[in-house]
């Protein structure tokens, strides 16, 4: 009899990973590829490269030159770009990025970089969008996010986009990789079971993240910029042992963006739409550029100008990506271990490209990070999460998102790191679709609103 029911779960969890991976095959497909890439260049080149000309403006901003504590929304600037880092910049940073070198090889890295680029224009317009069309929910907190901006800048009529969105949300939102990769450098380094990570992550998150966006907000703003400084050094501290093999790894990365090798046995010939596909997948799970999660965050800065949580939001992909993501993919790269990994998924690759370089200091180093990565995204998620519960069924009800959302983290340490990933995946090409579409739809109404509030500073400023 147990051996039945062992042999039935097997088939079934079998089932469902060839489903998930057929899932994820057909959801990013050539159109969502065009969509991320070509909508952010359509975009950037729309706002006049806003992104390179206006950086020095977004930090006078997110320094807090311009809060007020009479203007409405409950987080200050640099709070709601810490609540967005806290969920982007995580083990996507650090799992995510080995995962896209096994599978698209160096190449991956180059299309990580472009989907980052023009993302930064994509979140300046979504993130205005949100404080441009943010309104009180059915508990009366100020909100904003795509399923307001699709509700009520497209119109009633087109409500069934903002509907579709939340409900992916409820999966996309969910922080199984985090507790899975988490689990599984606990694992690696430690030998720690997946179920005692589980309880640990449930046990933390709900600590903080039932405290509401507040909490949230006041626990990302500390552990964001610390986590980011421990991970730089630990990452400058390989690099520096590899210095020399620096120049080798860009030249590698910019070669195989276009020709390709695959990780795995070092096999030529990876197929170039599969490079592509690979750095723009691993990209947007890395900086969610075109997702429209940032925008649920930014959507409850203090703040009556809705350009400047834009200017603010668009930083998050260049820090995330352009920086954090390719310390990650420099030290694995120059370390060499990338090759020949069939078997090492995710985060056991950067482990094992750290420990090789700085042994067991490299080990405490990279499981303090990852940790630290993975807490602040499941905090930051639970937010995001709540909102597309609460947008769904009604504010007052989101605690029953709460207890599926720290059940789950649970489970995703447990889970094999492919159907996560895969999950994740899918969820994250659904939500894109409406986002997207609604995002360059009413992307005139960010031009007026940015010309407008451009002409107002020339007038302000003496």
């Amino acid at each position: 009899m147990i051996d039945t029911l062992e042999q039935l779960r097997a088939a079934a969890v079998a089932f469902l990973d060839r489903f998930l991976a057929a899932a994820v095959d057909i959801a990013w497909g050539p159109g969502l590829i065009v969509l991320l890439l070509g909508g952010g260049l359509f975009l950037t080149i729309r706002a006049r490269f806003i992104p390179l000309r206006r950086a020095g403006h977004a930090l006078e901003i997110l320094r807090g030159r311009y809060d007020q504590e009479s203007d409405p929304g409950q987080l200050t600037h640099f709070q709601a770009l810490s609540t967005a880092l806290a969920a982007t910049i995580g083990l996507g940073n650090i799992g995510g990025v080995a995962i896209a070198i096994t599978q698209g090889g160096p190449g991956a890295v180059f299309w990580m970089w472009c989907a980052a680029f023009v993302g930064m224009a994509t979140k300046y317009f979504s993130c205005t969008l949100a404080i441009l069309y943010r309104g009180p929910d059915s508990a009366g907190e100020i909100q904003g996010g795509p399923m307001y901006f699709i509700e009520h800048g497209l119109g009633p009529r087109f409500r069934f986009l903002a509907v579709f969105f939340s409900a992916c949300g409820l999966i996309g939102c969910l922080a199984i990789f985090q507790s899975n990769q988490v689990a599984g450098i606990l694992r690696q380094a430690y030998e720690v079971p997946g179920w005692v990570t589980g309880a640990f992550c449930l046990v933390g998150a709900a600590a903080v993240s039932l405290g509401g966006i507040r909490r949230v907000g006041r626990v990302t703003s500390r552990i964001v910029p610390a986590m980011c400084l421990l991970y730089l050094v630990a990452c400058l501290a390989v690099l520096l042992m590899h210095a020399g093999k620096l120049p080798q790894v860009l030249a590698q990365i910019f070669h195989d963006a276009f020709t390709g090798t695959a990780a795995a046995g070092g096999a030529a010939g990876i197929a170039f739409s599969q490079v592509v596909k690979i750095g723009v997948k691993r990209g947007v799970f890395s900086n969610e550029a075109g997702l429209g999660t940032a925008a649920m965050a930014h959507g409850a800065a203090r703040t009556k100008e809705p350009v400047r949580e834009g200017l603010v939001a668009m930083l998050g992909p260049f820090i995330d990506t352009i920086v954090v993501c390719s310390l990650t993919a420099f030290v694995i790269l120059s370390t060499g271990l990338w090759q020949g990994v069939e078997g090492v998924e995710g985060v056991t690759l950067t482990i094992r490209a750290f420990e090789s370089s700085l042994g067991a200091s490299g080990r405490l180093l990279l499981v303090a990070a990852a940790v630290l990565f993975g807490f602040s995204t499941m905090i930051g998620y639970s937010y995001y999460g709540r909102k597309c519960f609460g947008y769904l069924f009604g504010a007052q009800r989101a605690r029953i998102y709460d207890a599926f959302y720290l059940g789950m983290l649970f489970v995703g340490a447990i889970w094999s790191a492919s159907s996560v990933v895969n999950l994740i995946d899918t969820a994250y090409a659904l939500m894109a679709l409406p986002n997207m579409i609604a995002v360059l739809w009413l992307s005139p109404k960010v031009m007026v609103e940015t010309r407008a509030y451009f002409s107002r500073l020339r007038q302000d400023r003496p």
